[in-house]
């Protein structure tokens, strides 16, 4: 399908990637061609580098209260996920006893495949169920605990339906248990208040596409004492965690991304939520046969997740996207896919519902005339689609 350049261009997908800030983007150009030298070199090029790496790692850590030497930098949130499973799993496996990790049935794809290839090598895998909200309820994870617990992972808010979990509950009751407890915070990060040390967070993962900041780069919070063994050998770096030479422009960005959501992450998440609230009741009130997926206040300010009876989630996506409109069905690591949607699934909702979901997802720059538009054309899709497949609106 060609991309209709002609056509006014609509972008809400925010949260399968965002658009670079300009601010984040000027402050990475020196470290291409001026300050471009290795992190490892002891000349003065390698420690300017060496220098910036530090003071970034200074700035990621105070967006969620961490020491900058619990910060270590990766290439993906895929992966620090598999590192956070992995080298717990191999750091905390016995000789006779491999280990029980505790995950959701809403992780993303990362955490679900990741827990797939250990459990084929011995590692117990147990997947809470969630509740019609997509919440995990603190008491499963609880009793879910076992003497050879070595790590619980839930995600902090749902990349698919936006629900946040009672992420400070499960923290404490793992810090009690004595068991490493670990949340995939991509989606989160930069968009809502997040305090490692006051919600017993011991690994966290976040990212900077999401946010405003480069692709390419990530981290994973270690919180100190915490044992994890690397899944890259090489040259050592990031205190021998992650082997490979640093990518510090991206890295740059990160930070500056970081920086810039520390000083307007209240502002910018009040604005979100008033249009977040303006198209979910829009959307409730004017289209028929719509429901909310996730929970209506539990949720991320961007998030955003319909489904409607009759109607194609892909079918959507591609009509709206002819319009200049971008939006998706799901996660952007799986919307290629026609199976059915497994957290919409989680949810108890039946196969064919799952089909009818749509994400839309806001940020920065969403304006409340886009989201006025956005709500007239996609009520004229819905009947338009409704009309070919032969059904009447409800």
């Amino acid at each position: 399908m060609k991309l209709n350049k002609s056509k006014k261009r609509i972008y809400l997908d925010y949260a399968a990637t965002t658009p670079v800030d300009p601010r984040v983007v000027k402050a990475m150009m020196p470290y291409f061609s001026e300050k471009f030298g290795n992190t490892m070199s002891i000349h003065n090029f390698g420690q300017e580098a060496k220098q910036a790496l530090e003071e970034s790692r200074e700035v990621v850590a105070d967006l969620i209260n961490a020491n900058s030497s619990e910060i270590i930098f990766t290439s993906s949130a895929t992966e620090s996920n598999n590192l956070v499973l992995k080298g717990v799993a191999f750091a905390k496996a016995s000789a006779n006893q491999s280990g029980h990790i505790i995950i959701s049935s809403i992780e993303h794809p990362c955490i679900m495949e990741t827990a797939k290839w250990l459990e084929k090598r011995g590692f117990e895998i147990t997947r809470l169920k969630v509740d019609k909200y997509g919440l995990v309820n603190p008491l499963d994870v609880e009793k879910s605990i076992k003497k050879n617990t070595i790590l619980v992972s839930i995600i902090y808010a749902s990349n698919e339906i936006g629900t946040i979990q009672p992420i400070q509950g499960i923290g404490k009751i793992c810090r009690k248990k004595g068991v490493y407890f670990h949340t995939d915070a991509v989606q989160g990060f930069g968009k809502i208040s997040i305090d490692v040390k006051k919600m017993n967070i011991d690994l966290l993962t976040a990212s900077s596409h999401k946010m405003y900041g480069p692709k390419g780069v990530a981290c994973l919070f270690i919180k100190d004492g915490v044992k994890i063994e690397p899944i890259l050998h090489g040259g050592g770096q990031e205190s021998g965690l992650r082997s490979s030479t640093i990518n510090v422009p991206a890295i740059i960005g990160f930070a500056t991304a970081c920086k810039i959501a520390k000083k307007e992450i209240e502002k910018e998440s009040q604005k979100i939520i008033k249009l977040r609230d303006r198209l979910i009741k829009g959307v409730l009130e004017k289209i028929k046969g719509s429901y909310l997926n996730g929970h209506s206040i539990k949720r991320l300010p961007n998030n955003i997740n319909f489904r409607f009876d009759g109607v194609e989630g892909e079918s959507m996506v591609l009509h709206l996207d002819l319009l200049g409109i971008a939006v998706s069905t799901g996660s952007a690591c799986s919307s290629d896919k026609l199976e059915p949607n497994p957290t919409l699934l989680a949810l108890g909702l039946k196969s064919e519902q799952t089909h009818g979901s749509l994400r839309i997802s806001l940020g920065r720059w969403t304006t409340e005339k886009e989201i006025d538009y956005f709500l007239k054309v996609l009520s004229e899709v819905i009947i338009k689609i409704r009309k070919i497949a032969g059904l009447a609106t409800p």
